[in-house]
């Protein structure tokens, strides 16, 4: 292995859900080390509490509530979460009972007999739109008082009626409750509702404050009076508060996942205290994201989940400095101590990892591993110890050193600079955006990289540019997604980070499936276009974040196979960040499957045509290409074969055009997908596509050191001399083996499929037995949107595009999905236990 961090995410061992998490690399290229005992499940967990003395741990998680025992940690009983789980909420009713939230309208009674979990009782909260979305909830004296995201109001409900009793206004995405004696504390992740002179964006319909970025501005906890039920009072918050603890001073602090901070406050008087940033190390840019917090039993400590650093902080109350960090799993959401014992609830824990159906009926991406984890308080030497660790495994100092920048360079320019603040080769980076590709499907017939010719299903003939591009400069076959689908792919994709609101959103994208349409669910650093127009830089995108709709009358096979003829439509253009669409294409589309990538690809030409004549090119370009998706066995829409020539020759002439122009000599080409999640890989469902084209870019060769999408942006920050922008970014590797310092100016040519690319599955009236079966289920999957958020969907969406392209053959269940089966083999996994499953 040329490099420890050659490596994928996790393989957890699946021998038992007892068995200690393995020391394993996420996607992220973070090492997972979790101090303690580990218990890992199919979810992701984001919320727990104890019941019967202490004797009995529940666990929320995406689709399930689960009882463990304290004594032994060892789980007892799951049941089904219908609706699947909200963001957070589960507390303790009467009898050793819980009541939990989940994704829709539902507070949900569970109870435990000492076998199993029996649901006694659901109470529907009706909601904006069919869904309230309750999320945090506080528990007294036969009333709930729940926070309804949706509404944007708290609800005080009769739990022995099972109504609501009362409803009242609070701001825009209320999450978290805490109780005092006479009043409620609500954190509101998009803060009070804007006034008349505030920018503003919609959030699940409620217009929401903003920066010009499109970030949402706000965070807040306001108070609401018990007797009354009315707000009377406020503070402002960093952004995204999250959970909220009454502190035995008599003080409340926040933890604000998008701000990295903690907001201390009186809530008698409702003014903030103090302001407390909290990382590992405080030059760390944004990314630690704490968005859980619990007390030690005296209340003289303080402890908060770290989401991106996979660490737990131990805070003194007193100094309000953190004493250290403990390491958890992948993703912390959820902390408790009791009876001397730290509980964490790994929301990720070790990736997609689970075994959930026979072999028969497959496996994909949403195969989820969370975990929990058990550790007694530790002492000052093995915290000092924990907290080297946590440091290490983040690969903090990296994220450090890659924020180094030399004042004065005086080295020659090269295309990927060594330091921070050297001069590149480069002035003008293409980045194109595609859908949902693992390697395999592209590159697993080509003998000199790590591929498996029996699951490529889109080989040469059909995708001859992809070929052509990988062979000629370079082919990486170690190179991965972060994200699982469209809703965090793209964000990380452009953002190169996820937030906990998003990421604890998958029981149920009840507020938003992102798209660039929830200021919310962004980062606190923003896109990446954000970072080079700050630099003084340009920028212009082509169709991401773009839901784009044809005139009337312009209908799916008209469009693909008269394309030619729509040289002149205009298209509706929906993108939700302003800032990112005062620097679009107004001509070109983005996500709509019935417009072909080669009109997108004539359309961007016809642009870069003009830059040519002026003699200017932006120094970044997007450009999204999303008809690699495709839409399976859809009647009327493209057959698989069809839509992936149609995307790969969209990729070759833009290419060519851009190889041909006076810019190419400074130019560097990135071609990647924004997930994998419709596909399968021998080596795992992470692993994806990415090409690199340029006259540095490495030449036949091929490029096995591990990048990630995190990878993508650094290297691109590094060519324009500018910072990482958070974490993630700053941890991920620089793509230097990619790259070559002799620059060959050869220009490319676009090579044509060899298939039908005006081919069109037939409609439904024609169809009969099998072949109408798999159409029907077909128009069962919503095209409306990028992703796939439903699991039915995604295993369907891969078994057509089997089907279409391979027959009969049986489908590869065993490398569908994020299995990891080859990870062993490539060295890329830590410690003696791990095996494959």
């Amino acid at each position: 292995m040329a490099d420890m961090f050659a490596a994928l995410f996790a393989l957890a061992p699946m021998a038992s859900p007892a068995q200690q998490v393995s020391d394993s690399l996420a996607v992220t290229a973070q090492r997972l080390r979790p101090a303690g005992e580990t218990r890992e499940f199919y979810g992701r967990p984001v919320d727990m509490t104890f019941t019967h003395e202490g004797r009995i741990l529940w666990v929320k998680d995406r689709q399930h509530v689960r009882v463990f025992d304290s004594a032994s940690f060892d789980q007892l009983a799951e049941a089904a979460l219908p609706g699947g789980a909200s963001l957070t909420g589960i507390e303790p009713g009467a009898d050793n009972t819980v009541w939990v939230t989940n994704a829709a309208s539902g507070l949900l009674h569970f109870a435990w007999d000492g076998k199993g979990i029996a649901l006694a009782k659901t109470i529907n909260l009706p909601g904006k739109e069919g869904a309230s979305f309750p999320c945090g909830l506080a528990v007294r004296g036969g009333r709930a008082y729940v926070a309804l995201s949706r509404n944007n109001t708290v609800a005080e409900v009769d739990l022995a009626e099972g109504k609501i009793l009362r409803e009242t206004e609070v701001g825009v995405a209320p999450y978290d409750i805490a109780l005092t004696a006479d009043s409620l504390l609500v954190s509101l992740q998009g803060g009070l509702m804007p006034s008349s002179r505030d920018l503003t964006a919609p959030s699940a319909g409620t217009e929401t404050k903003i920066e010009r970025s499109g970030i949402a501005a706000g965070g807040a906890v306001v108070k609401v009076s018990l007797p009354s039920l009315q707000p009377t009072g406020a503070v402002q918050t960093g952004l995204q508060p999250s959970e909220i603890l009454i502190l035995p001073q008599g003080g409340a602090v926040a933890a604000n996942a998008n701000s990295d901070s903690l907001t201390f406050f009186d809530p008698a008087s409702m003014k903030v205290q103090e302001e407390m940033i909290l990382k590992p190390d405080a030059r760390l840019p944004f990314g630690s994201m704490p968005n859980a917090l619990a007390l030690s039993a005296d209340g003289r400590t303080l402890y908060a989940c770290l989401a991106g650093s996979n660490a737990l902080a131990v805070v003194d109350l007193a100094t309000r400095k953190a004493r250290g960090f403990i390491p958890t799993g992948w993703y912390p959401t959820g902390v408790i101590e009791r009876d001397g014992m730290l509980y964490v609830a790994n929301l990720k824990g070790v990736g997609s990892r689970s075994i959930r159906r026979p072999e028969a009926e497959g496996r994909n991406s949403h195969d989820h591993r969370g975990s929990i984890q058990r550790l007694g308080v530790p002492g000052g030497i093995r915290l000092r110890a924990f907290s080297d660790q946590v440091m290490q495994n983040a690969r903090l100092p990296q994220a450090l050193a890659a924020l180094e920048r030399v004042e004065r360079s005086t080295a020659a320019p090269v295309a990927i600079p060594a330091r921070l603040g050297d001069a590149s080769t480069i002035e003008h980076v293409v980045y194109i955006i595609k859908e949902n590709r693992t390697y395999d499907q592209f590159f697993g017939a080509l003998p000199q990289g790590d591929g498996d010719p029996n699951l490529c299903v889109f080989p040469e003939p059909i995708t001859p540019n992809h070929h052509a591009i990988a062979t000629r400069w370079g082919l990486l076959d170690n190179y991965y997604c972060n994200g699982v689908l469209s809703a965090d792919g793209h964000s990380w994709a452009t953002e190169g980070n996820v937030t906990p609101y998003l990421e604890r959103a998958f029981g149920g994208f009840s507020r938003s499936y992102t798209f660039g349409d929830d200021p919310i669910t962004y980062s606190s650093t923003g896109f990446v276009w954000d970072h080079i127009l700050m630099a003084g830089l340009s920028f212009r995108n082509f169709g991401e974040m773009d839901y784009s709709t044809p005139p009337a009358g312009w209908t799916v096979d008209k469009l693909w196979r008269n394309y030619k003829e729509a040289s002149d439509v205009v298209f509706d253009q929906n993108i939700g960040i302003d800032r990112l669409r005062r620097y679009s294409s107004r001509s070109y589309p983005g996500w709509n499957m019935g417009i072909p990538d080669v009109l997108r690809a004539e359309r961007f030409i016809a642009e870069f045509q003009e830059m040519k004549r002026v003699g200017s090119m932006p120094n970044l370009t997007i450009i999204y290409l999303p008809q690699d998706h495709g839409a399976g066995a859809t009647p009327g829409y493209p057959t698989m074969a069809s839509y992936m020539a149609d995307n790969d020759l969209a990729v070759g002439m833009i290419v060519e055009e851009l190889s041909k122009s006076p810019f190419w000599p400074k130019t560097a080409v990135f071609i990647n997908e924004d997930d994998p999640q419709a596909g399968f890989d021998h080596v795992d469902g992470h692993r994806s596509i990415c090409l690199v084209a340029s006259p540095y870019a490495a030449r036949k060769k091929v490029v096995s050191s591990f990048y990630n999408q995190s990878s993508v942006l650094h290297t691109i920050c590094r060519i324009f001399g500018i910072p990482p922008m958070n974490q993630q970014v700053a941890a991920a590797p620089i793509m230097f083996d990619a790259f070559t310092s002799r620059p060959d100016f050869t220009p490319y040519e676009a090579l044509d499929p060899q298939t039908d690319r005006m081919a069109l599955n037939p409609p439904l009236e024609e169809l009969t037995g099998e072949d109408r079966w798999w159409a029907e289920q077909a128009l069962t999957i919503p095209l409306q949107r990028p992703g796939l958020k439903n699991e039915r969907h995604d295993d369907l969406l891969n078994r057509m595009v089997w089907r279409a392209m391979r027959g009969n053959e049986p489908y590869p269940t065993e490398f569908a999905g994020y299995h990891g089966r080859g990870l062993k083999e490539k060295g890329l996994i830590f410690g003696g236990e791990d095996r494959e499953d």
